[in-house]
Parts: C-alpha cells; structure tokens; sequence
C-alpha cells in the first residue's frame, strides 16, 4: 500500500498557485502599456587634442603602457557606451589654435557604431601643424560649442607650444559660464620624455632639450631679463644665452587648466583612467530632459518563464533530495 505524505500536497499546492501566478503574468504582459519615464541626458562638443605631448605614454591600460591619446580616446567611447538614449554628441579635433569639426551632434544610440568608429579612428597624424596654443584653441571651441548650441567636453594635457609668455593670462571673447561643460587634463603629474616621430610616422626616440622651444621670447621680457647673462634692452632683451627649461618633457599642467576652467566658467577634471568620464561630465553639464518610455512586457513574461520552469521542475528536483520523505514502503508483517 502506498501512502502519500504532506509534502506531495503541499508541492500541489504550490505549483497551483505559482502557475496561477505565472498566468496572472502573461495576461499582464498582453494588456500593460509601455511605461513613460524621464531620464537626464547631455548634449556635448568633445574636442580632442592631438598634438604631439598626447603621444607621451604615461597611462597603462590591462598591464601595458598606453598614451594619453589613446586613453582619452577609450574614455570617450566609455562616456558614448554610458550615455543614456537621447543625449547627443559632437566631435572636433584640436592643434595649433583652433579645432576642427568632424560632424554634429548626433544622437549616441542611433548612431553609436560611426560614432564610436570615428573615436577608434583618432589619430596624432592628422594634426594640421606641431603647435598647440591651449588657450586660443580653447577660446574657439567654446565658441563652436556655443553655435551648436551644446556644452564643451575639452580633452588636453594643457601643454603649451611654443610656451605662454613669462606673466601673460590668457583673454577669452566669450564671457566666463557662456557656455556649461569640462576640461579634463590628461597625462601623469611627473614629467615623461615625448616620443619622436619622423615624416612617415615613424618613432625615432624622444625629444631633446635642443629640440623644442623652452621660452617664449615674443612680447616683453620676463622680470627677471635684466639679471641674465648678455641682457641688452634694445637687442638682446631676453639675454643672450640659449633658454634652458623641461618643455621637452610632459606632465598634466593642471594648475594652468584649472586658470583656464576659472577664467571661462568651466569645471575642470583629470581623467585618471578610461571609465572616469561620466560622472564629471554629467555633474558639469546642462541637464537635458529626456523623454522616454520602459517596455515592462519582457520582465513579466521572463518572470512568468521562471514561475513554470520552477513549477516543471520542483517534484523532480525535491525527490531527488530525499526520496525516502514521498512514499512508505508496504508492511510486510501482515
């Protein structure tokens, strides 16, 4: 004779009121409209530096060395794989005193496979000239942002070349908080030598002290001109000896960023790593509404999944853990 314990009426008990349940669940995902939220989004120009100091490598990505080019590079894509649907954005790049638009504000969902090969496509070569003036670039980024009507996203390790004038602040057209966004400096706080490239985009080495410009010596003379060696005021006003300096090694120059993030209403940042960029960026920049809608059907219907396989498989899976608890064996004295 075969007696069935509680639990065989317990485990029907339940798997009644799970597969209810999990019908309740279809039904629901049938009849449930899209649900309407409200997510903040941004608008933003990225202007990149490309210059020849973005080559030096003072970052490590998984273990290797990697420039800051590169790194504010997997940044950005970082930053355009995060952004909610909706936000928008925009590219340039930036060498010698002005950037150059690649394309407009596009949106990051929609057109996130040419926006995300384009970021992967950045590249040191296509600098039109070897200077970079921080300051004048920086002055008409702002006012690009500003025409597209969207916050500025400023990528550089702020080295000038050739160097700001001894004691002269930078002047910007646009008044300061014009326009909202970030610069974020790039690069390592100790100095690191510059990698070398030759007219085929070859390295050959790094910079040497002879090899790049160590003062600026348009404008009027530093304080201190009259104390050099040869200083002569009509025709050697700067003296006479050759300008001897670190400008051949590079580091984040942060306290000059962060004059210019004061001086334009900017917040600043320092891109520690290629996931750093969200939050700053979302923190400095104008909220943008963004309308949208959460479609809940998927959630219930894998819910409703779940519910039946667990109802499926809740016998066979309790008798293989105790076996003995389901049936009693006959009685063999009678």
């Amino acid at each position: 004779m075969t007696v069935r314990l509680p639990l065989a009426h317990n485990l029907r008990g339940r798997r009644f009121q799970a597969l209810t349940l999990a019908l309740c669940l279809v039904a629901a995902a049938l009849v449930v409209p899209p649900l309407p939220v409200t997510r903040t989004g941004v608008a933003a120009l990225a202007v990149v530096d490309i210059t020849g100091s973005m080559n030096t490598r003072d970052y490590a990505i998984d273990g290797h060395p990697e420039s800051r080019l590169e790194t504010a590079k997997a940044a950005l894509r970082r930053l355009v794989a995060d952004l909610p649907c909706g936000s928008r954005m925009a590219l340039g790049l930036f060498t010698e005193r002005r950037p150059f638009l690649l394309f407009a504000p596009v949106e990051v969902c929609a057109d996130f496979t040419p926006l995300d090969g384009e970021l992967s496509a950045l590249d040191w070569r296509m600098a039109w000239e070897g200077d970079s003036r921080i300051a004048a670039g920086l002055d008409r980024a702002i006012a690009m942002a500003a025409e597209l009507g969207v916050d500025l996203l400023f990528l550089t390790d702020g080295q000038e070349t050739p160097p700001q004038p001894a004691g002269r602040t930078p002047t910007f057209d646009a008044k300061p908080g014009a326009v909202r966004g970030l610069i974020v400096g790039t690069g390592g706080y100790g100095l690191s030598p510059i990698p070398k490239f030759d007219d085929r985009g070859r390295e050959r080495g790094f910079y040497a002290e002879t090899d790049v410009q160590q003062e600026n010596r348009f404008g009027p003379p530093p304080e201190d001109a009259e104390t050099r060696e040869g200083y002569e005021p009509r025709n050697a006003p700067f003296g006479a000896a050759a300008a001897h300096g670190t400008e051949h090694l590079s580091s984040v120059r942060e306290n000059y960023l962060k004059t210019l993030a004061a001086a334009t209403g900017l917040a600043y940042a320092h891109l520690d790593g290629p996931d750093c960029l969200s939050k700053p960026l979302l923190a400095a920049a104008t909220p943008r509404p963004l309308p949208g809608r959460i479609d809940p059907r998927p959630f219930l219907g894998a819910a409703a999944l779940l519910l039946m396989l667990g109802v499926l498989l809740a016998a066979p899976l309790a008798a293989l853990g105790n076996p003995a608890r389901l049936l009693v064996p006959r009685d063999r004295s009678t």
